[in-house]
């Protein structure tokens, strides 16, 4: 039996036969104005390091104008179906790798959102595994993984009702919809935390 597909693709044709003509009648002008510098004797009058650093700009300021136009050269619209997923036991088991070098760079705190963001994906837990790479070996990031431990021990379950990510979440506003019951939880959170 073929199960229902999980999205659905739809492309517009009519718009891309517009985007593509647009896009040639502009490279088109496009190649007039570069041929118009390089063979204008005014243009060619500037100094040297003029021309050369207005005819650069031109250039690459062109050529990212043609990197975006890719976008619409085929325009399409997609449709999800989250409801044709497939229960939680036909699931895939997921390993999500998180990798840190230097806590200098990356700060611990940045490093433990992920980790505790990662833990609270809406997916099955006995089928979800997050593993953190620390390739400096640093000491801060083992106690900073301590700490987001027992932390992740009362987030995860909290943060099915609403936002995955602590720092999100708790540099945001408070103003955050679910009534009495979801204020109840933040306070005890914020209990737990000190």
């Amino acid at each position: 039996m073929e199960s229902l597909p999980l999205h659905h693709l739809t492309v517009h044709a009519h718009w891309a036969t517009v985007n593509r003509l647009y896009t040639l009648f502009h490279l088109l002008l496009l190649a007039s104005w570069i041929y118009f510098r390089l063979s204008d004797p005014t243009s060619l009058a500037l100094p040297p390091p003029v021309f050369s650093a207005v005819f650069s700009a031109e250039l690459i300021l062109s050529f990212l104008w043609l990197l975006k136009q890719a976008f619409f050269w085929r325009p399409v619209s997609r449709e999800a179906f989250p409801t044709r997923l497939p229960a939680d036991e036909e699931l895939p088991a997921v390993d999500v790798f998180i990798c840190t070098a230097d806590p200098r760079r990356e700060p611990p705190v940045g490093v433990m959102n992920t980790v505790v963001s990662a833990s609270g994906l809406d997916y099955p837990p006995e089928k979800l595994t997050v593993y953190l790479s620390d390739d400096g070996g640093s000491s801060l990031t083992l106690k900073a993984f301590k700490e987001a431990w027992g932390f992740a021990r009362w987030w995860v379950p909290f943060c099915k009702n609403g936002t995955a990510c602590p720092g999100a979440y708790f540099c945001g506003s408070r103003s955050v919809g679910g009534g009495q019951e979801l204020a109840d939880e933040i306070a005890e959170i914020e209990v737990c935390l000190i």
